[in-house]
């Protein structure tokens, strides 16, 4: 019976030490350094199945020491894991410490510590969007016609014609008359000739008719 006892005793232990090894240790937890968009996090993980509460914090080191405490968090962590995250604008292979701390079963720091990567944060470039080619002045707009005013109608035709008669001094009503009559100043010695011819003629006639009379009578 005694070692019956002893034996219980033992597995008892055992089994003890063993479920206080697997309820929460520091190898459960994770940090990474990483970016979110121009700006620096430090994420840490916890895939403790059992969800015990544990209390991370994070400091900045420096010449191993700490320089500033960057922040506090407590996470319940889930065989999936829970990931907590602290907004740290990390520069280029900085070195960080992240102590856990669980009730009675984790109190140490996460090793190695983390060093952040050594390229920074930057924003992500926006897409440049394609130039859309404007068409040209000539190409959009179809050509001004040149339209050629019609030609303002002359003086000449949009006027009386100008009186083209020399600048001599008209004739008088009279002469004007005549001269549609045909009578002008050459009128006056033709008529004088034809008279005297006339009056020649007759005269011819005349002494011709008494010439002849005088021959009958002899």
């Amino acid at each position: 019976m005694r070692i019956l006892g002893v034996a219980s005793a033992s597995a008892a232990l055992a089994l003890s030490a063993s479920g206080s090894a697997f309820a929460c240790n520091i190898n459960e937890f994770s940090a990474e350094a990483k970016c979110q968009g121009a700006k620096g996090v430090i994420t840490v993980t916890n895939v403790d199945p059992e969800g015990i509460p544990a209390t991370v914090s994070v400091f900045l080191e420096s010449n191993g020491a700490d320089v500033k405490k960057v922040g506090e968090q407590v996470v319940k962590g889930s065989r999936e894991g829970v990931t907590i995250t602290f907004k740290e604008d990390w520069l280029p292979n900085a070195e960080y410490r992240i102590h856990v701390k669980a009730e009675t079963y984790v109190d140490e720091d996460i090793k190695p510590n983390l060093t952040t990567p050594s390229t920074a944060c930057k924003a992500e470039d926006a897409p440049v969007p394609t130039p859309t080619p404007t068409p040209s002045v000539s190409a959009s707009t179809p050509a001004e016609e040149t339209i050629t005013p019609a030609p303002a109608a002359s003086e000449s035709s949009s006027t009386a014609p100008a009186d083209t008669t020399s600048s001599a001094p008209s004739p008088a009503a009279g002469e004007s008359n005549l001269a549609e009559t045909g009578a002008n100043s050459n009128t006056g010695i033709i008529a004088g000739i034809a008279a005297a011819l006339v009056a020649i003629g007759g005269g011819a006639v005349f002494f011709g008719l008494r010439r002849r009379g005088t021959n009958n009578s002899r």
